[in-house]
C-alpha cells in the first residue's frame, strides 16, 4: 500500500467518498486512517428510503451496512456544534445558503472540532469553509453517485 501524503495520516471521508470507496484505485489519495462522521452515517441510512428501484435500494443498503461495519463514527458532538456557527457564517460571507449544504456543513464542523482534513469525491461541496483542509479524491470514470 502507498503511503499517505505527509502529516495526513487521520481524515473524515465525506459522504460522497464513502459510496465511492469501492472505486477508488489509489490508496494514497486516502488517509491512512480514514474516519466518518455521525452525520455521513445519517446522511447514508436517507438512501436506502428514497430509492425508486429494488435494484437502487439494496445496493445503498449495502452502502449503509458496510459503513456500520467498517467505522465508527465520530460523533456530532457539542464541539462540533459549536463550530457549525463559524462554518455556516462563512458560507453565507462566501455567498452559499448554508441551509442547501447543511450535511456538509456539519461534516465539516466535526473534521474542523477535530482539526482533521475532508477527503471528498466532491470538493465544490466545501468550497467557502474556512479552517477546513479539504483533499480532492479522484474517482476513475464518470463521478456520478449510485
Amino acid at each position: 500500500m502507498t503511503e499517505p501524503p505527509a502529516g495526513q495520516p487521520r481524515g473524515v471521508l465525506d459522504t460522497s467518498t464513502v459510496i465511492m470507496l469501492s472505486r477508488i484505485t489509489e490508496p494514497a489519495d486516502l488517509p491512512a486512517e480514514p474516519l466518518i462522521t455521525a452525520v455521513t452515517l445519517a446522511e447514508l441510512t436517507i438512501g436506502p428510503l428514497v430509492a425508486t428501484t429494488d435494484s437502487e435500494r439494496a445496493a445503498r443498503q449495502a452502502h449503509v451496512q458496510q459503513a456500520e461495519a467498517d467505522f465508527d463514527p465520530l460523533p456530532y458532538d457539542a464541539p462540533a456544534a459549536r463550530t457549525f456557527g463559524r462554518v455556516a457564517a462563512s458560507l453565507r460571507q462566501a455567498g452559499r445558503k448554508p441551509s442547501a449544504r447543511a450535511y456538509d456543513a456539519m461534516i465539516a464542523a466535526t473534521a474542523i472540532s477535530r482539526g482533521l482534513p475532508v477527503y471528498t469525491c466532491n470538493p465544490a461541496d466545501f468550497t467557502g469553509i474556512d479552517g477546513l483542509t479539504v483533499r480532492a479524491v479522484p474517482v476513475p470514470g464518470p463521478n456520478r453517485l449510485p
